[in-house]
């Protein structure tokens, strides 16, 4: 049983193509559950439904026992709206609209953090789904496109609409991840919007999450994401568990590579998935670097799980 705290609720923040249903399950199994869990974006599709990969995501049964939000990546209101009624199908009552993503491809079409630098196409999209969709929707954003002070009037907009929750990673869309959170933004946030909160950026330790939460006190929920992926007992941590050691990882990693070999991708897809894993969670092994070039390095899953072994087994958890 882990440790209850009063109010508090922890989101695990979607990487795409990390934070699949394979890793949800095995995360969900091993640590310290998330109360809330988001799909990688899903694009909508106006003239059909979902694709095989966006499906297996979704599937009630693919998700037993979590309590998951879609997120949906749009500056096209009907398209959002379809995908919602679709959602619904499945019994989703609440969905995550995505205005955060930095990366380029999607900025380009004025999706993700791109649809903040029009703000006024922003609001009658606002205004069309919270009007028409029956489904709660949070929004996940940043604070600008360009520049923090575009923050301002973004939440102007956002007060305007009864968000489910405002989840916000203050830095701005030309940031990426570099630079720090600039909280100061933040600050303003939780003065003055009218919607609940959830922090989200750069919550890798315990001492960033104490942060947080000794500047922001009102704030009850944070969503973390890469500070997750390199060490999946951090929420523990964070609730006063012990580090996780070498060996519950080592369980917990061999039930995701299980899991990814069974649906019979081949070596190469499989070895892929878990060498994106690997660049975050390799920081977790003191002086294990010959052992993670041969991860990087192996072609075949007998290799890749030789390596891997042999990494759990020599080298101790980094504190």
């Amino acid at each position: 049983m882990w440790k209850q705290y009063s109010g508090m609720r922890y989101y695990l923040a979607p990487l795409e193509g990390i934070t699949t249903y394979i890793y949800r399950n095995a995360y969900h199994s091993c640590f310290a559950p998330m109360d809330k869990y988001f799909t990688p974006f899903l694009v909508p599709h106006t003239k059909k439904g979902f694709s095989a990969r966006e499906l297996k995501e979704i599937l009630p049964e693919h998700n037993e026992g979590l309590y998951l939000v879609p997120q949906i990546l749009s500056n096209d209101a009907e398209g959002f709206l379809q995908t919602v009624k679709k959602l619904e199908r499945f019994g989703y009552k609440e969905v995550n609209l995505n205005l955060g993503c930095p990366s380029k491809t999607v900025v380009s079409k004025h999706r993700g953090s791109g649809f903040l630098a029009k703000p006024e196409e922003l609001e009658c999209f606002l205004d069309k789904i919270y009007s028409e969709a029956e489904s709660e929707i949070s929004i996940k954003t940043r604070i600008g496109k360009f520049l923090p002070e575009e923050f301002e009037g973004l939440l102007k907009i956002y007060n305007k609409y009864p968000v489910k929750e405002l989840i916000i990673h203050p830095r701005v869309q030309q940031d990426f991840y570099k630079n720090v959170p600039r909280l100061e933004v933040f600050e303003e946030a939780v003065r003055e919007s009218k919607n609940p909160l959830c922090y989200n950026g750069d919550i890798f330790k315990i001492g960033d999450y104490e942060k947080i939460r000794g500047k922001f006190p009102e704030v009850q929920a944070v969503m973390i994401g890469r500070g997750i992926i390199g060490n999946p007992g951090l929420l523990e941590e964070i609730k006063g568990e012990d580090a996780a050691d070498a060996g519950r990882l080592k369980a917990f990693h061999d039930r995701i590579l299980e899991d990814y070999t069974a649906l019979g991708l081949g070596d190469k897809n499989v070895l892929f998935k878990m060498k994106e894993i690997w660049c975050y969670m390799g920081g977790l092994f003191s002086g294990g670097g010959r052992l993670l070039k041969k991860i990087k390095k192996a072609e075949r899953i007998i290799d890749y799980k030789t390596a891997a072994d042999d990494i759990f087994a020599q080298y101790f958890m980094r504190q």
